[in-house]
């Protein structure tokens, strides 16, 4: 403990700026790098916007009113070489909802350049509202603001986001709405807010847990409407057939992990950190559940007592991620609001004498989430995904009342 100490006490706000910008110009140096590549691939042979090709040929299914392919692999893949001729032996598993391929059907009207381009922008514009929206409640960093924009661009979650082309800026979106209506104490929008997380329903669960344990049924009523609307509007797109596939495709999601997780080093949740430690999977995904059931029990703890608001929102971000049964790098962009807050608060407790240990450990495990975050390949050697270590830790500082 008193090394950790020594260490974060080293962490001066000069450091942790020259730090961050170092970080960001790294990043998105090597990003420019690898997209200034002609053609559609980058230079490492991947397509550019990596994910957002599995949204572009949903939209083209939308537009041409292709249902029968949504949750055809082979299907969408033929597709896929007739449009983008350079993307031969390029596959996705499909399991979005329906409703997905026709949020981005715009995008499809559009050449793929030009619509990654403008996909790139708008999730850019989302992360950046959201994370000054967050910050101006944040008194304690008013003072730090270009500290914080440095550290916004350097957060891993938001550069994979970027790099990887994904949908993770409106989950971002969606959950910034949800606190903001919370504090405006209007439950029922924070229901919609939540219950539209069902394009990616992993990122509901802990809100689902939450809610429902709290019996806050305004917002649980506000979650079925918004989930059950999406799901409508796929339904009178497709129609029950295409429904009842997408279904079945959800239940059996087992059978094509291997391909939905193709890298598991990338993956940043107790599902993942117990599956790389433990070579036995029903061992791995007993410690997992058991280990989810903790987190879900301290954050419904917390959420009951009197805490202020960031802090049990700071809470909730945390257990979506750890529970979480498919989370991969990109969506740790969810994380931001979070680590403002907890950055705020730290700053805040770091003039008493009383809690300056607390708080500097608490700076300086949200320093060392950034570089963890991205040595997430370094787990298939140590078969210890160490960023999960720190979030837990974060988690449990908070729901122990001294974050």
């Amino acid at each position: 403990m008193a090394k950790l100490l020594q260490l974060a006490s080293l962490l001066t706000a000069r450091r942790v700026r020259f730090h961050a910008f170092a970080l960001a110009l790294c990043l998105w140096s090597a990003y420019a790098w690898e997209m200034s590549a002609p053609g559609l691939r980058d230079r490492n042979g991947l397509i550019k916007g990596t994910d957002f090709l599995h949204f572009y040929t949903l939209g083209k299914l939308a537009l041409t009113g292709r249902g029968d392919l949504l949750y055809d692999i082979r299907g969408q893949g033929a597709l896929i070489h007739t449009l983008l001729p350079q993307t031969t032996g390029t596959f996705y598993v499909p399991l979005y909802g329906p409703q997905v391929s026709l949020l981005f059907s715009p995008f499809a009207r559009l050449s793929y350049g030009w619509a990654l381009l403008l996909w790139l922008v708008l999730n850019a514009s989302i992360y950046c509202w959201c994370c000054y929206a967050v910050w101006k409640t944040c008194p304690n960093l008013a003072g730090y603001g270009l500290i914080v924009f440095f550290l916004a661009i350097a957060f891993p979650g938001f550069f994979h986001l970027i790099a990887w082309g994904q949908s993770s800026g409106l989950a971002l979106v969606l959950f910034t709405l949800a606190y903001f209506a919370l504090e405006a104490k209007h439950p029922f929008l924070v229901g919609l807010a939540i219950g539209s997380l069902v394009f990616k329903p992993q990122l509901g669960l802990a809100a689902a847990f939450v809610f429902v344990f709290s019996q806050q049924w305004k917002v649980v009523l506000g979650a079925v409407t918004a989930a059950a609307a999406q799901l409508a509007v796929g339904w009178m797109r497709y129609g029950t057939a295409v429904m009842q596939t997408y279904f079945h495709s959800l239940l059996h999601v087992r059978e094509v992990l291997r391909w939905l997780e193709p890298r598991p080093y990338q993956m940043h949740s107790l599902r993942a950190f117990w599956s790389l430690l433990v070579p036995w999977p029903p061992a791995a995904l007993a410690l997992y559940l058991a280990s989810a059931l903790i987190v879900i029990i301290t954050t419904l703890r917390v959420w009951r007592s009197d805490a202020p608001l960031h802090l049990r929102f700071s809470s909730l971000l945390l257990a979506t991620v750890l529970i979480s049964p498919h989370l991969t790098v990109y969506d740790l962009v969810i994380l931001a609001p979070a680590f403002l807050w907890l950055g705020d608060w730290a700053l805040r407790h770091s003039v008493s004498p009383d809690s300056l240990k607390q708080s500097q450990l608490t700076q300086l495990l949200l320093y060392l989430a950034f570089p963890l975050f991205l040595l997430g390949p370094l787990a298939m050697v140590t078969h210890l995904q160490l960023s999960v270590i720190v979030l837990a830790a974060l988690h449990y500082k908070i729901n122990a009342g001294r974050a």
